[in-house]
């Protein structure tokens, strides 16, 4: 009993999840650079990676990630490892633990946001806009990670002609402090730690 009252769990710490292409052709010099830094930087904060587990700009995120030895999850649209690889040509390399929904893509993608803490949006295609309308509509923290490509002037685009303010929102293209600015909104929502008690453990049956 005491080791349960004792025990300090991982909830607490802040899940990030970053949104980005699969193909990242369009997405500028250096964009996968910058998307390694972004990662090294949510490692450095303490923070928990949540991606699509997927290609591209999320992989590379989590190749950073892994350098100064950050936690990955990833998330998965298929329903198995097999389907994973062999369906869905994704990989598994520098995740530390992969949940295989079956949901496809866009059933993936309600996932991926809600079982994260704020989302993070790099270059992306449709499926970041997609990502990023449902955190939007979660009212989850967000951050447009700005860079030589075009999705953060598309993002900004979205959310003038949207005509709904959202004060959930911050922008910018240092990761450093792009991210500091992000857990900040998070730690707004956070709710206060629940304390364990014998009487919250015991067994009343």
């Amino acid at each position: 009993m005491d080791s349960i009252l004792n025990t300090k769990h991982g909830h607490r710490q802040i899940k990030i999840c970053v949104s980005g292409a699969a193909e990242t052709g369009h997405c500028g010099v250096d964009a996968l650079d910058k998307a390694k830094e972004l990662g090294r930087e949510i490692a450095r904060q303490g923070a928990v990676l949540v991606t699509g587990a997927t290609t591209g700009f999320p992989l590379w995120v989590a190749m950073g990630l892994k350098e100064v030895g950050g936690i990955s999850v990833g998330i998965s649209p298929a329903a198995s490892e097999k389907e994973h690889v062999e369906v869905y040509k994704l990989p598994v390399d520098f995740m530390d633990l992969i949940m295989y929904t079956g949901f496809g893509y866009a059933g993936r993608d309600i996932l991926l946001t809600r079982c994260a803490d704020a989302v993070i949006c790099g270059c992306g295609r449709i499926g970041t806009i997609h990502e990023f309308t449902i955190a939007f509509e979660d009212n989850k923290p967000i951050g447009v990670f700005e860079g030589p490509w075009e999705m953060g002037t598309q993002l900004e685009d979205i959310i003038k002609r949207g005509h709904r303010p959202n004060a959930k929102i911050v922008t910018g293209n240092d990761p450093k402090k792009l991210l500091e600015d992000v857990i900040a909104l998070v730690k707004k929502d956070k709710v206060e730690e629940y304390k364990i008690t014998k009487d919250s453990v015991s067994d009343t049956n």
